[in-house]
């Protein structure tokens, strides 16, 4: 592992985030990903006339902050999604900055893995809110597994 930490080095409590301000090119680039070309995303005649009144960005855009932080922070490298619950609270707009935080809340030592919080937010307000399983390297396992070889 380069950076992040062993199942061992976790804490239940432990938490991290990852700020990101959403542009019109992270829209746009997200929907050619992704094939989402939905025209509240996309269109902005479309869009004014829905309940935001605007285009708003693809609710998974802001999901995806959350693999971030999962996947280079805490735990970080070799950190495998295993289940992810989203609620998504309020909509994302272009100039927003949204904020991924993850919190550990559970261990399970047995099979080296962590339940985590996971919230979006703008300013303060929650946009997005779940909860996480992932499995999470292991010291123990990684040095036996050295051993063996």
């Amino acid at each position: 592992m380069t950076e992040g930490c062993f199942f061992e080095d976790l804490s239940v409590g432990q938490k991290a985030s990852f700020g990101k301000t959403i542009t019109e090119a992270d829209i746009v680039l997200f929907a050619a990903v992704t094939g989402d070309t939905n025209p509240m995303h996309l269109n902005a005649e479309y869009a004014k006339d829905s309940i935001f009144g605007e285009r708003i960005a693809h609710g998974m855009l802001a999901a995806g902050l959350i693999t971030k932080v999962m996947g280079t922070q805490l735990p970080g490298p070799g950190t495998i999604y295993l289940s992810q619950s989203l609620r998504f609270r309020k909509p994302v707009r272009i100039g927003d900055t949204v904020t991924a935080t993850v919190e550990i809340t559970a261990l399970n030592a047995e099979k080296s893995r962590a339940t985590l919080t996971t919230v979006c937010t703008v300013k303060g307000e929650p946009v997005l809110e779940g909860e996480a399983l992932v499995a999470v390297p292991s010291r123990a396992a990684q040095s036996a597994k050295k051993a063996a070889e």
